[in-house]
């Protein structure tokens, strides 16, 4: 019998990633062990990206920017925040992103897909994911698709950020068969600095994702026929300690994890109220 296909999105595979002992806590342990409390930096960027969806659901002649602060508050996600005060501040920090934003896109224009799934399938993978946009655009030899990434986080992110991201080169190669268009382009939106980075794949480049996804997707199921025949789970699944212990949802489970330093839900959301500072523009 073939060997089973690998069901996956893009954020099951970084989780392992990063570091094997939090997969198995979210997607291998059942029950799964408690979550710590949500975050703010999390219900921040759900709120940008479901505005930014909801833009789009309107109209043309309505896709202006007086509409964003009723579409703002109508999807504000209030879990995470220190106190009110807080999440009054980050809510204008954010409404200021997003009005900025909508102002460099055309109205008049649909893209291909919002917060569209892409799935394909290859001798190891079932992938399917969210991209949150996806464009056409002219290109030398007709439209080609362009994949879209809204980011609210960090700061600094350049063309090796869009060059080395998975996610949005499995997108890329998922759009191109779905949509059966040229897809090579993916760029990272940075809503906070209004920047882009943005990087041009070729065949090849997409092709070297591909297979890193489909070896870590191996040893993932690996790891799983290794529990399954008996392997202690711990051995199986080790961890990976890192800077991102702190934030990490089952921190107070891992025995790692509760040695790093407790991250408070709203720490990361401080960022947004600091002054804007530009970033990096695009390299083609």
């Amino acid at each position: 019998m073939p060997e089973r296909l690998f069901v996956c999105t893009p954020s099951k595979l970084a989780s392992f990633t990063d570091c094997p002992r939090r997969y198995r806590y979210a997607y291998v342990d059942r029950p799964a062990p408690p979550k710590g409390p949500p975050w703010a930096h999390n219900s921040l960027g759900a709120s940008v990206h479901t505005t930014l969806r909801n833009w789009y659901a309107l109209p043309a002649d309505r896709r202006r920017p007086e509409t964003l602060p009723t579409l703002l508050k109508g999807t504000w996600v209030r879990e995470g925040y220190r106190d009110e005060a807080q999440e009054r501040a980050v809510f204008r920090r954010a409404l200021e992103w997003l009005e900025s934003y909508v102002e460099t896109l055309d109205p008049d224009v649909d893209p291909v897909g919002v917060e569209r799934v892409v799935a394909v399938k290859t001798g190891v993978l079932a992938f399917n994911g969210r991209a949150d946009r996806i464009d056409s655009r002219p290109g030398p030899d007709g439209p080609q698709l362009v994949i879209v990434d809204y980011k609210t986080g960090r700061t600094g992110l350049d063309t090796d950020d869009a060059r080395g991201s998975q996610a949005l080169a499995l997108y890329a190669y998922a759009a191109e068969r779905v949509f059966r268009q040229p897809c090579r382009r993916v760029e990272l939106h940075h809503l906070p600095s209004a920047t882009v980075a943005a990087h041009e794949h070729t065949v090849e480049s997409l092709a070297r994702q591909v297979t890193r996804a489909e070896e870590t997707a191996r040893d993932i199921m690996a790891a799983e026929r290794a529990v399954a025949d008996g392997t202690d789970p711990d051995e199986a699944f080790p961890v990976s300690p890192s800077t991102l212990c702190g934030w990490c949802d089952y921190r107070r489970t891992c025995p790692a994890g509760v040695e790093a330093p407790a991250r408070d839900a709203w720490s990361a959301v401080e960022r947004a109220l600091l002054p804007p500072q530009e970033g990096p523009a695009a390299q083609d």
